[in-house]
């Protein structure tokens, strides 16, 4: 059986990092029959929580007081283990531990010798009925007890401090306010579920949300690797599933290094850069997300490691980083350092591309070192169908009219999205040749099918000229 449990945050923060822990027993009471809620909930579209009422009979020991402590080792994998029940209860002088009806039918059930050499006999044995009701079942057992048996239920949501964030597929939306309902229940210091409302296709990418349970407060405080943020959730975009890919980049980086973050958002790169004492020019476009970044980076002390704009990313590409850029290559700092470009925006970063073509004249690089720190460009894509790690090579490819040769240095997956759609993350080097010439238009590089289709004419072409 899983539950949720919570670490309480160091701060008065209500951020709760959602811990996924295995209870010390093997058995499942959603194995068990008995413990299963009432089957009448099933298909409930109302939330009606008298209606989990229930009594079952429950296999229990009822030993004195000063034995328990010699008692509880022996049967402790056979406790009954429920939301708000305590397997060990207190009784006039003595104590009644509960036992899980899924492995203890009887006495013999359990470990009767060590027990008996504790003076508990199957005299201290029985069967008493226990009532339970909806404060004994988790939020996962509530809803899989309520939702369609013979349809997906609900398989993830995301915790954002008080809010919880849901993309319910349509054979759900009937549930919604049951679902919302459960959630808030039963979740620690969730005070605001959410349902995405429609697709991310407005200017600023943030999400559409509508408002399904409780307060209609989305500004929220939540941490990060170690790094907390503030934000409005309703107006920005953040997503906790991609901790793990910001983490993997702020570890790439070293203090002085230099990170252009082309689509800031609210800083899940640019703040623990700046954190990490590197040197980040941030931009967003969004003017919220940009009121947000320069709050978290006040907020997490950075502000001296840190330039921020509120310019489209083109723009930002075309002017500061280009000037910024330049400037370091014509003044080179005495200590090493690398240059990362982050471009996290996968419906639309590879569009921009083609800003990188042409970023400098050729007079202007002429003057330089032949050899330059070039940075190494993180460019996030999404794709969908199927060979979607050769489809986001193409998408790269195509939009900066360029074949990546060494230049590529790896494809990443970063996430699953939908079926059939995932998300990347392919990194490239810059070079002189890029920076100083045009895009070109590409042909579209074939799958490894159609390339061995390829392969065999072009011999069969090759032989017959031959002959």
């Amino acid at each position: 059986m899983f539950s949720v449990v919570t670490r309480p945050p160091p701060t008065k923060v209500f951020n709760l990092v959602i811990i996924i822990k295995r209870h010390r027993h093997f058995y499942r009471n959603m194995d068990c029959t008995e413990l299963l809620p009432p089957a009448s909930v099933r298909g409930m579209t109302v939330l009606q929580r008298a209606e989990f009422q229930k009594r079952v009979q429950i296999p229990r020991l009822r030993v004195p007081e000063s034995q328990v402590q010699r008692v509880i080792p022996l049967v402790k994998k056979l406790l009954l283990k429920m939301e708000h029940l305590q397997p060990v209860r207190a009784l006039e002088n003595e104590r009644e531990i509960l036992l899980h009806p899924l492995p203890v039918k009887s006495w013999q059930s359990l470990p009767t010798a060590e027990l008996e050499q504790q003076q508990v006999t199957s005299e201290n044995f029985c069967h008493a009925e226990l009532e339970l009701g909806y404060e004994n079942w988790s939020a996962n057992e509530i809803l899989k007890s309520v939702l369609p048996a013979d349809e997906e239920g609900l398989s993830s949501f995301s915790r954002i401090g008080h809010i919880v964030h849901l993309n319910l597929r349509d054979h759900l939306l009937p549930y919604k306010q049951l679902i919302g309902k459960v959630l808030r229940d039963k979740l620690p210091n969730c005070r605001t579920v959410v349902n995405k409302a429609a697709s991310i296709d407005n200017t600023y990418r943030n999400f559409q949300l509508e408002l399904i349970c409780g307060e209609p407060e989305y500004q929220v405080e939540t941490k990060e690797n170690g790094v907390p943020f503030e934000f409005d959730f309703s107006k920005v975009y953040w997503n906790p599933r991609l901790s793990t890919e910001h983490e993997r980049i702020v570890k790439l980086l070293q203090p002085n290094d230099v990170l252009y973050d082309v689509f800031a958002g609210v800083g899940p790169f640019s703040v623990p850069a700046a954190k990490k004492r590197c040197q980040v020019l941030a931009n967003d476009l969004n003017p919220v997300s940009y009121h947000w970044l320069q709050h978290n980076a006040k907020r997490n002390k950075c502000l001296v490691h840190i330039k921020m704009y509120n310019k489209d990313g083109r723009e930002f590409i075309l002017k500061e980083l280009r000037e910024d850029l330049l400037e370091r290559w014509r003044n080179p700092a005495a200590t090493p350092y690398s240059i990362h470009i982050t471009m996290n925006l996968p419906a639309m970063a590879v569009e921009f591309l083609d800003a990188f073509r042409g970023l400098y004249t050729v007079e202007e690089l002429a003057e330089l070192p032949a050899s330059l720190n070039y940075p190494q460009v993180h460019v996030y894509s999404f794709a969908k169908g199927e060979n979607t790690k050769i489809l986001v090579q193409q998408l790269v490819e195509s939009n900066l009219g360029a074949v990546l040769g060494e230049e590529l240095q790896c494809i990443s997956f970063v996430r699953n999205v939908a079926p059939n759609k995932d998300m990347y993350r392919v990194t490239f080097r810059l070079n002189r040749t890029l920076l100083t010439t045009s895009k070109q238009t590409l042909r579209k590089r074939p799958c490894p099918a159609e390339e061995e289709k390829e392969h065999v004419a072009t011999a069969a072409a090759t032989k017959v000229k031959c002959v």
